[in-house]
């Protein structure tokens, strides 16, 4: 809102109207009147600083960078050095990938070791997540779950609406196993799996399935779908005459297990963390 005139004795004094008041403050400024806002006006922190304590690059680098049009903030390309961000609320971008800013949160990728069960703790003592992450972090929640005698790829996190939308249906987040099954695999299976089985709790389709490898009477295939439901992947194949003797899930949406050991657990990088991001809408 703009400040009240300040009176000015040799000024003339503009008529307003029956009613009028010399001594009346002036009306607010209507909103279609004012100034639009410029970067200066915005609170918070330089841009070139933020993007420095995100690890994206030095501030000159950072400027650099605005300067060839790869930065975006709230979608739009920045155009000019020095703009001011929030970086709680801004959603802030490199060449389209977004920029994680929170320090406060952070994500973990873990290959979980089968027999090891997806809980932070366990009263009858069995081992758990909780016992490898130990004080990692604080505030440490597991994405979802994989079953006991499952390996693989498994998310931790300390954001809880981006632990909330990864683990939800409704995001579509596609998780990939791999399954060691016995039997052959009929010709036609997949067009079978994308068009749905029944299960005891509802029918369930799969966003896609290839056979990778057989052997002496053992398969390994790959199946990739959003569901969340417990034993998904091993219910579904055996449904379909393919017991599972082995499953390990091999990626989370973006995130994929590649060469990480069992029982190894890293911090997803800042590209990661944006893309994951982006994808559940955060």
């Amino acid at each position: 809102m703009m400040n009240a005139a300040t009176p000015n004795d040799d000024a003339p004094t503009a008529s307003g109207g029956e009613g009028w008041s010399e001594d009346m403050e002036l009306a607010p400024v209507h909103p279609a009147d004012r100034a639009p806002e410029t970067d200066a006006d915005r609170e918070g922190e330089r841009l070139q600083k933020v993007l420095a304590r995100a690890g994206v690059g030095s501030r000159r680098v950072s400027e650099d960078m605005i300067e060839a049009g790869r930065i975006s903030v709230n979608g739009a390309v920045v155009q000019v050095q020095g703009m001011r961000v929030d970086p709680t609320r801004d959603k802030i971008a490199v060449d389209g990938v977004r920029v994680e800013i929170r320090d406060d949160r952070v994500t973990y990728a873990m290959n979980k070791p089968p027999g090891v069960i997806t809980a932070m703790s366990d009263d009858r003592n069995r081992p758990t997540v909780g016992d490898m992450v130990g004080d990692l972090a604080p505030g440490l929640v597991h994405v979802g779950r994989l079953d006991q005698d499952t390996e693989g790829l498994l998310l931790l996190t300390t954001d809880g609406e981006l632990a909330h939308r990864l683990a939800h249906p409704s995001y579509g987040v596609r998780k990939t196993y791999l399954a060691q099954v016995s039997g052959s695999v009929p010709r036609d299976l997949h067009k079978r799996l994308r068009a749905g089985i029944d299960l005891d709790d509802g029918p369930v389709k799969v966003d896609s399935f290839r056979v990778v490898d057989t052997h002496a009477g053992q398969s390994v295939v790959e199946v990739v779908l959003h569901e969340g439901r417990k034993h998904i992947v091993r219910r579904l194949l055996a449904e379909v005459g393919l017991p599972v003797s082995r499953l390990t899930r091999t990626a989370v949406g973006p995130i994929e297990l590649r060469a990480m050991r069992s029982g190894t657990i890293r911090k997803l990088s800042r590209e990661e963390l944006g893309t994951l991001s982006e994808l559940v809408g955060l």
